[in-house]
């Protein structure tokens, strides 16, 4: 059995930069332990697996990791529905996604892809020894914080860490669970979504706006670090609302990736009500990479490996090839 996929990178205006997607057509029948070795050939940070038909403009998908289904993603979100529209399956500016968060709203550009979160948890400042512990577990100290820590998110949740401008680079992944580095604090057994990483940042003022560095580095990653998250750029905005840098809300920008050697550009937009996020808004562009089929393993082949040991997720695909440049 076969099926279609594409491969497309997100928040980035170049292919070969941003963030990985596959996007797996037809699998609506495969059971949770098929997606999951899907996900695993394909190695990306997230796989989807977009249900058919599209309702309208609705539309359902589930989202895996190398090692789980998650609730919610940014780039998945925004990479499926790009996928879709290009597919002709959704055609209308507006669509919603039905994850395992609920319902997503999303905005089809002609050049961006927008996705509106509604916050979900929001924890903090956060206490002087737990940021401290966070510091140090990615290789920096207590001079480099820059402002209150606050654990924020709208689907999937992450620690905000903000830190002195020339500490974005100095920091290193870390290999403990981030739990470790804030056991004891209160409310963290009420978090709704899954603890995912340190979303460690630096703000600037832009022109009108705030201008972000940040890079996700969460432990169970496979390479310890993202390249673009756009679940935590939304959790980001929630913590600008709540620690008073956009206590009306506002636009912000994020560069993220760069360390990677895959530079990404995440436009956010938080709307506050009383000095709390109600709403946000995490946009970028799309760019395709490679579409083709996937073997997909029997669900009697112990997920892909023959009695031969030979792996039965093989795959055919025609890539883009880069430009210099």
């Amino acid at each position: 059995m076969r099926l279609r996929y594409d491969i497309v990178d997100v928040f980035t205006d170049r292919p070969f930069a941003g963030n990985q997607l596959a996007v797996v057509h037809g699998a609506e029948d495969l059971s949770t332990a098929q997606c999951l070795a899907i996900a695993r050939e394909f190695n990306f940070s997230e796989t989807t697996f977009p249900a058919a038909p599209v309702n309208g403009n609705e539309y359902a998908t589930r989202i895996f990791t190398p090692a789980a289904e998650i609730p919610f993603a940014g780039h998945p979100t925004l990479g499926t529905a790009w996928v879709l529209r290009e597919q002709g399956l959704l055609t209308a500016t507006e669509a919603t996604q039905v994850c395992g968060a609920g319902r997503i709203g999303l905005c089809l550009g002609d050049d961006l892809v927008e996705l509106a979160a509604t916050p979900r948890d929001l924890l903090g400042p956060l206490p002087e020894e737990a940021a401290v512990s966070l510091l140090r577990g990615i290789g920096l100290d207590g001079a480099d914080l820059d402002g209150p820590v606050w654990v924020a998110g709208s689907g999937l949740t992450f620690v905000h860490l903000p830190v002195r401008a020339d500490a974005v680079a100095r920091a290193v992944p870390t290999s403990r669970p981030i739990a470790q580095h804030v056991a004891g604090v209160s409310g963290l057994a009420d978090l709704r979504d899954p603890l995912e990483g340190i979303y460690v940042h630096h703000l600037a003022e832009g022109a009108g706006e705030l201008a972000v560095r940040a890079r996700m580095l969460d432990p169970t990653l496979a390479a310890l670090e993202d390249p673009a998250t756009g679940s935590a750029a939304a959790g980001l905005g929630m913590a600008l609302v709540a620690s008073g840098r956009l206590p009306d809300g506002g636009v912000y920008t994020i560069a993220q990736g760069v360390e990677m050697g895959r530079p990404s550009r995440l436009r956010g937009h938080v709307r506050a009500e009383g000095g709390r996020a109600v709403e946000c808004r995490v946009g970028g562009a799309v760019q395709p990479v490679a579409s083709g089929e996937i073997r997909v393993p029997s669900p009697h082949s112990g997920l892909g490996t023959t009695s031969t040991g030979r792996s039965e997720n093989s795959s055919t695909c025609r890539v883009t090839v880069p430009t210099n440049g």
